[in-house]
């Protein structure tokens, strides 16, 4: 994988253990994966990205990350169906 440096915020790291309680298991390193190679790209909500990578067979995951300097911060990230994003 790329060495682009990816780094989490706070709400970020929390997403993980939220998305765990909701029965939804996540890793950091699909996140980062889908951050360093992700299948599409779409510019968001003031100009942050949103990285979208296949999760599972009816899912993929979103990554909102900003650019800043030689790194991207993820803001948070999510599962959405594969059918709305895809196609």
């Amino acid at each position: 994988m790329s060495s682009v440096r990816v780094e989490f915020t706070e709400h970020a790291r929390r997403k993980f253990e939220i998305l765990k309680r909701l029965g939804v298991s996540v890793s950091m390193e699909q996140v980062v994966k889908a951050v360093k190679k992700p299948v599409r790209v779409d510019v968001g909500w003031k100009g942050r990205h949103i990285a979208t990578a296949p999760l599972d067979r009816e899912h993929v995951l979103r990554v909102v990350y900003e650019e800043v300097d030689a790194k991207k911060v993820v803001v948070t990230f999510y599962p959405a169906r594969r059918r709305r994003y895809e196609g």
